[in-house]
């Protein structure tokens, strides 16, 4: 599961770290976008997404997708539906995802996510970074999303989830899944506007990440509430000891 980012990058940053991964999108003229250390699903806030017919454009989108059936009142969707994030193993028999895996499939900006930890029946946060010798804080990266609009310019989507690595497996120790992070040799094709229900799932199957991951151990504020846990201490390595 991924229920928690990070994009602390600016704007500027973020356009010239596509171009880097040969992407030309700029944001929207009305992206509400603002760097955050931590964003948290479940309050249903913008997440920055390409999608498939305007690769050229950073729009905003509220995390947890509304299908079509749902649109006349998301709200109640909501409340009985979770879908931050979206079994890839599934996308093409859920009702609330067949649509969009085959039409509305979506890059979606990050350069960090957070996932528990289990030790002795606890959970610790654990902050999930790409460092590289020019971001040793995190590289910007792109998850394998679907979308769905609700109205012009009223997006929704969701982050792909798929079964660990062996990385992953020891991150999130539990639930064994991590979110589906693209290799960039195949955004294009996963914003093809032509490929089959097959090699969408070929992309999955074989498309994550070359780049290596780094993971800490960070605060358990993340896990209270009250806290406005949206500061750059919120990423930073915590001894474990100090979160019992």
């Amino acid at each position: 599961m991924c229920y928690s980012t990070a994009l602390r990058k600016q704007k500027e940053q973020i356009e010239k770290e596509l171009k880097q991964q040969q992407i030309r999108a700029e944001f929207s003229s009305t992206s509400q976008f603002q760097p955050y250390y931590h964003l948290n699903g479940f309050t249903y806030g913008n997440l920055h997404i390409i999608k498939m017919d305007d690769t050229e454009t950073i729009f905003d989108a509220k995390w947890g997708l509304i299908p079509d059936w749902a649109i006349h009142n998301p709200e109640n969707f909501r409340k009985k539906s979770n879908t931050l994030n979206a079994r890839s193993e599934s996308i093409f028999e859920r009702a609330s995802y067949k649509e969009s895996a085959a039409n509305k499939r979506c890059l979606i900006l990050a350069d960090g996510f957070f996932e528990p930890h289990h030790e002795n029946g606890q959970a610790i946060p654990y902050f999930c970074f790409q460092p590289t010798t020019e971001n040793p804080t995190g590289s910007l990266f792109l998850f394998a999303g679907l979308y769905n609009e609700l109205e012009e310019n009223n997006l929704t989507a969701t982050i792909l989830t798929t079964q660990a690595n062996a990385f992953f497996e020891e991150v999130h120790n539990k639930g064994k899944r991590m979110p589906l992070i693209l290799d960039n040799h195949y955004f294009e094709d996963w914003l093809d506007e032509g490929i089959s229900e097959q090699e969408i799932n070929e992309i999955i199957a074989i498309g994550f990440t070359k780049t290596e991951f780094k993971a800490h151990p960070v605060s358990k504020d993340l896990y209270k509430k009250g806290i406005d846990t949206n500061k750059p201490y919120i990423v930073e390595e915590v001894q474990k000891d100090t979160l019992f």
